[in-house]
């Protein structure tokens, strides 16, 4: 094992307990809104993911224009701060004025680590230290709402964020210890634009025709989730801790997929994969209320999970692949960008299909609507490459 291939896992060691903080702050912070106002997770939730979408032209644009690493030290270090505050935040407006902030900072810290990646993936393929990044993340996926609900619940939402404050302390210990530096040189090029990002993703077929069906895709998956919850218990009658557990089989999916299936796919066929693996990731959705037995929707879960995995670590490889490396902060920024602006288009929809339509039918809808638009994109894709393959033979 190289010192770069050991540098990935202690840094992706490290995303994993970040992971799992975040996951005891939104759930600490969650009940702590909802008891103050039953609407209050709502507003947390758009707090907490609007910087993501607002300010992801800025924030690639900071990324590529400063030594990464350093960059990503000192996002930590202000989440560390932030998290503390909100250990001792007494209202609702205070709490979400901070999550505004905590919001910035995870905005910069994820572009920061994307445009890291490639320097510490060692003799790794990109997408294997792709994979490896997102099952960590699955990791905190796993275990922390269960830590995060120990917690709140035990010893209140202060100390749940005090031990979040600590893990992004953790993260930026880490960081200081790695050699890599990343610094884009601008000499003699055009200086970093706020709107590059989206340009970026669009800029050639395969990535317009990826990232354009797989967020379309996105808005009615993140759609479906207020019909899990409604179809868990008003179909199958199931308690919180079987609903966990579906959603505990979910995450494991994504470990799965992420680690033992994400290197094995051919570099020609990321874009394909990732769309066929968003498709199965709906269609998992939407099989399941056929059946109204919980085992279905276990496994279906758990085949959902998968495809998230996959899904997840196809499209950070595809933009490392496709994009020079110079320009990955404002890339993945503009990445993060689309899809928290599906999350949130998403928060009213799913509520408006679960009201009228029910668990069984938002799954129906939602799951199909979202494997629907990955599938279009799979057809663009090979319709191109057999236009390709016609103008190859024409020019022999």
């Amino acid at each position: 094992m190289t010192t770069r291939d050991r540098d990935l896992r202690v840094v992706a060691g490290a995303i994993a307990v970040s992971a799992v903080g975040d996951w005891v702050a939104v759930i600490a912070l969650g009940f702590r809104a909802n008891d103050m106002w039953k609407g209050g997770v709502a507003l947390l939730l758009i707090c907490l993911w609007s910087p993501l979408a607002l300010l992801s032209g800025h924030v690639g644009v900071l990324v590529d224009r400063l030594e990464t690493r350093t960059l990503a030290i000192w996002s930590a270090l202000f989440q560390a701060l932030v998290a503390a505050v909100l250990a001792f935040a007494g209202s609702l407006a205070q709490i979400l004025a901070l999550a505004v902030l905590l919001g910035i900072g995870v905005a910069v810290s994820s572009a920061a680590e994307f445009a890291l990646v490639p320097l510490l993936a060692g003799s790794r393929r990109i997408g294997r230290a792709n994979g490896l990044v997102e099952s960590m993340r699955g990791i905190g996926f796993v275990a922390g709402p269960a830590i995060g609900g120990l917690v709140a619940g035990g010893a209140g939402t202060r100390w749940a964020m005090l031990a979040d404050a600590a893990t992004f302390l953790v993260i930026g210990a880490v960081l200081a210890t790695l050699p890599v530096r990343r610094r884009v040189s601008h000499a003699g090029a055009a200086k970093p634009r706020a709107r590059d990002g989206l340009a970026l993703l669009f800029s050639e077929r395969v990535l317009a025709v990826t990232m354009g069906t797989g967020a379309i895709g996105l808005v009615f998956m993140s759609a479906s989730i207020p019909g899990d919850f409604a179809y868990a218990a008003d179909s199958l009658g199931v308690g919180r801790f079987a609903f966990g557990c579906v959603l505990t089989l979910w995450a494991v999916g994504m470990i799965a997929a992420s680690n033992l299936l994400s290197h094995r796919v051919p570099v020609t066929a990321v874009a394909t994969v990732t769309l066929l693996a968003a498709a199965v990731q709906g269609l998992a959705k939407f099989a399941a209320p056929f059946w109204q037995l919980y085992a279905v929707m276990a496994v279906c879960w758990t085949i959902g999970g998968m495809g998230h995995g996959l899904k997840n670590t196809g499209f950070r490889t595809l933009i490392h692949q496709r994009v020079d490396p110079d320009r990955h902060g404002r890339a993945f920024a503009a990445f993060n960008g689309l899809r928290n602006t599906a999350e949130l288009a998403a928060l009213g929809g799913g509520a408006v299909l679960v009201s009228t339509l029910g668990g069984r039918g938002t799954l129906w809808i939602a799951g199909g609507a979202s494997a629907l638009a990955a599938l279009v994109g799979v057809f663009a894709l090979s319709t191109q490459r057999a236009q390709e393959a016609a103008a190859a033979a024409n020019a022999s």
